[in-house]
């Protein structure tokens, strides 16, 4: 979970054989202790139904792409979390390594995200 400017919030790690679907309504639980004043969540169409809608008090908001387009194009709502992914990419850990527990991976995505925060905020001084 990231905020609209790509931060990350709440970050969550599962293995490969969950989906995110059903990843995402433990994430928006864990969410509300730290973010409670969240209301809003854009998610794209795999996360459509009522798992994913009846979660939390959090409303979702499904971003589809137009009917009529073709080939690439950005939106909105969705080049975020995709953003969010290239800036931890970079991360040479995250890049090359794989943990050995899910608790060690969320441990270095926030670590990483930490990382991304401070470079940022150095640039913009």
């Amino acid at each position: 979970m990231v905020d609209t400017d790509g931060r990350g919030l709440t970050l969550d790690n599962h293995p490969a054989d969950i989906q995110d679907r059903d990843g995402a309504p433990p994430l928006m639980r864990a969410s509300r202790g730290r973010w409670p004043f969240v209301q809003l969540a854009f998610m794209d169409s795999g996360y459509a139904g009522d798992r994913v809608a009846s979660a939390t008090a959090i409303r979702v908001e499904i971003v589809r792409k137009p009917k009529d387009q073709i080939g690439f194009a950005v939106h909105a709502r969705r080049w975020v979390v995709e953003r969010f992914f290239a800036w931890i990419g970079r991360n040479r850990r995250l890049a090359k390594d794989f943990e050995a527990t899910i608790a060690s991976a969320n441990a270095f995505l926030y670590a990483a995200s930490v990382i991304i925060l401070l470079r940022r905020v150095a640039r913009s001084a």
